[in-house]
């Protein structure tokens, strides 16, 4: 099977997530047959819930598909690189895969920061492959906090 990137998807989730007042991170899993099994963007405001990252959410949808709390050879699309909680999530649920868009330097997990994938208490550590979309994720993210400052 050809590599096809979904990171197109997971801007679509990142830019309905700016259109309801939500930080614009979008986030899409493929199952190993190249399926897209879950797509989220960000609903921490929505839900009230501190936990609602578009990682989350996409992992625990893709998670209820699978019926498993694991996804080995599953790939997820996320258009901000993963906080150290999601970072985290995705070791748990033995992700496969991990693409990420724009680094986040304040906030990462992945490679700032915490750097999750690199203590020797993470069990799984997927591949790794940033900046994919890098400036259309940048340019949504600049754009959203622009408007509010």
């Amino acid at each position: 099977m050809s590599f096809r990137s979904h990171m197109a998807q997971a801007l679509t989730e990142a830019r309905a997530a700016a259109a309801r007042g939500e930080v614009p991170v979008g986030a899409v899993v493929v199952a190993p047959d190249g399926r897209v099994v879950a797509a989220a963007g960000n609903r921490t405001r929505e839900l009230n819930d501190p936990t609602a990252h578009a990682e989350i959410l996409a992992l625990r949808a893709a998670c209820a598909d699978a019926g498993s709390e694991r996804l080995p050879g599953h790939d997820l699309y996320v258009t901000l690189e993963p906080c150290p909680m999601c970072a985290a999530a995705i070791s748990f649920a033995r992700v496969a895969r991990l693409y990420y868009g724009a680094a986040d330097p304040k906030s990462g997990g992945v490679a700032q920061g915490a750097r999750v994938y690199a203590h020797p208490q993470c069990h799984h550590v997927p591949e790794v492959y940033d900046g994919i979309a890098a400036a259309e994720a940048e340019t949504l993210l600049r754009g959203f906090f622009a408007e509010r400052r």
